[in-house]
């Protein structure tokens, strides 16, 4: 069996024996916390040097999470890491739109479904050229992306616009496109969440699922895609709170179904699948453990040390912070974890750290250089290029489009907005915007309000068909943690808001986040996907809503949620 620091020095790190001999000085010099320490990628969640301060007294952790930070803060914080710490720190982010992922200032590109409804492969380089300027100015080397997720159910809450689609070959090209423009920057990518969500209508931040395809069928989708993506030269993969029964009892046919684990701790998935049958030589890094879908399987004394045992070189996330460092601290102690299994975990993260020259002192560009990296003009430009390809017009009734304030002077506006989502917030109050560009536009807009609870007296329906010429609904209900469902929750009485006078009045459905609101509106004629709520989509929404644009969208997901009414006329 090859010897771990020999395995370095092939893909993806491809490490030169200066390289390595730095890894071995590292770790001979290290301490037992130190070495534990290094296996853990905690959170900033404010980034201040008293939150740092704070992390370092109880632990010294391999790397640090970034939310969202404005530039000032991100650049003082990776100086305070820097002046911490004798070994290197990553500073890691979930760079998926852009780099507003990490920071304030930065650009939000589009969801990556809105980059894959482009039809443009290049779009995927664009999206990754910003997030690697934005996230090398605040700091980051390690970007939890790309998403190699498909989209199969579109029940999902969570994988939904996360996602480049469901259709494989797109969801590989733009990985893989991904992927290499990214390191090119000098940050590692991150293919996640293997072995792949999308399959399961539920999400793993609140219970563990299933990837339930079987072992042909998932070596010609999802394995498919992580093939590519480690001959691209990824050099991390997240592992998920996901099962995938099929590979387990391949790769383990006396196992139990009850015993059958997610990715996160499962050696069949880690071990044999990523690490043997595909040929994985990165780092592997559990998603959050602080995930329901990890927490519930066992106890968490038992599931940090099963983690690294299983395969993972890294533990993202903690709940408590000490109890965390001091469960595995004592698996490694008693033997749980030996020693070469410490030390493989070791090597490999810090091979990682080397592969990006983390090890070599560099001078840092000035806070002034780093900010002309950040929303300029054409990362800007592609934004709003991304915006005008994506937006799509998945259903039309003829002669509705385009809008003009002659043929619909008066419109009844239905906003459905939902609450901002943590981690993958949507911009509140996209609908509220999209009425005052309408009225600027010259359009007369009424909000839809319900006039009473009582059934037998709501307005005569000849009343609307009387005062409006245009409905208009849109609604801004994107996908974030810790949900079950993203659906439509009409009003009373008697779903007061529905699409009631679809046969007597023209009436467009816009959906700014979540692509697949046909469900609940089946017989909708006219309907439109822009996938993202920013201010970019919004103007480029209204543009083709009154024929200054056209729609050149192509989506990348079903839509039509497989059912046949919803293709209906």
């Amino acid at each position: 069996m090859m010897d771990i620091y020999n395995k370095v020095t092939l893909s993806p790190f491809y490490l030169n024996e200066e390289d390595v001999r730095w890894i071995r000085e590292t770790i001979g010099s290290m301490t037992l916390c130190e070495k534990v320490g290094q296996l853990f990628c905690v959170t900033a969640t404010e980034g201040t040097e008293e939150e740092l301060d704070d992390i370092f007294a109880k632990i010294q952790p391999g790397g640090i999470t970034f939310r969202t930070f404005d530039l000032e803060t991100a650049y003082k914080a990776k100086n305070t890491l820097d002046f911490k710490t004798k070994i290197p720190t990553f500073i890691s982010a979930n760079l998926e739109k852009g780099g507003s992922g990490v920071l304030y200032e930065g650009t939000t590109i589009g969801s990556p479904v809105a980059v894959a409804a482009t039809g443009d492969v290049e779009m995927a380089r664009k999206l990754a050229t910003i997030c690697g300027r934005e996230g090398v100015a605040a700091g980051c080397t390690w970007a939890y992306c790309p998403i190699t997720d498909l989209d199969f159910n579109w029940r999902n809450p969570i994988t939904n616009t996360r996602t480049f689609g469901s259709n494989v070959d797109t969801v590989e090209k733009c990985a893989v496109e991904y992927i290499k423009e990214i390191q090119k920057c000098g940050i590692a990518a991150t293919a996640k969440h293997f072995p792949g969500d999308g399959r399961d209508e539920r999400d793993q931040h609140l219970v563990t699922t299933v990837n339930d395809l079987s072992c042909e069928d998932w070596d010609k989708t999802y394995g498919r895609i992580y093939r590519s993506c480690i001959e691209a030269g990824v050099l991390s993969v997240m592992v998920g709170q996901i099962m995938q029964p099929a590979w387990t009892k391949r790769l383990n046919p006396d196992i139990r179904d009850e015993d059958i684990m997610p990715a996160t701790l499962s050696p069949e998935l880690c071990t044999g699948l990523l690490r043997g049958h595909l040929g994985f030589n990165g780092v592997i890094t559990t998603d959050a453990t602080t995930m329901a879908g990890m927490t519930i399987p066992m106890k968490r004394r038992e599931a940090l040390p099963r983690a690294v045992n299983a395969g993972a070189d890294v533990i993202l996330f903690t709940r408590n912070l000490e109890e965390d460092f001091g469960f595995v601290l004592e698996a490694v102690e008693s033997g749980k974890i030996s020693a070469q299994r410490l030390e493989e975990a070791l090597v490999r993260i810090l091979a990682l750290k080397a592969a990006l020259g983390m090890h070599r002192k560099t001078e840092r560009k000035s806070l002034e250089v780093l900010r002309q990296d950040v929303g300029k003009e054409e990362h800007r430009s592609w934004a709003r290029e991304c915006a005008d390809k994506a937006i799509t017009l998945v259903k039309e009734e003829k002669g509705v489009l385009p809008l003009s304030v002659k043929k619909y002077p008066r419109v009844l506006y239905f906003p459905i907005e939902a609450d901002a989502g943590f981690l993958y917030s949507v911009e509140v109050g996209a609908c509220n915007h999209l009425k005052t560009m309408l009225e600027k536009e010259g359009f007369q807009v009424t909000i839809f309000q319900p006039s009473t609870n009582n059934e037998n007296s709501v307005p005569p329906y000849s009343y609307y068909e009387e005062n409006f010429d245009l409905i208009i609904y849109c609604a801004n209900m994107a996908t974030k943690s810790n949900q079950t469902a993203v659906r439509i929750e009409w009003q009373q009485p008697m779903g007061a808001n529905c699409p009631h006078w679809i046969n007597s009045i023209p009436t467009i459905f816009i959906s700014v986040e979540n692509p697949y609101h046909l469900i609940d509106v089946p017989r909708i004629r006219t309907f439109i996907n822009t996938y993202c709520s920013t201010d970019d989509y919004l103007n480029a929404l209204v543009d083709k809503l009154m024929g200054r644009s056209e729609f050149k969208g192509i989506s990348p997901v079903d839509a039509f949620c497989g059912k046949w009414d919803t293709r209906l006329q």
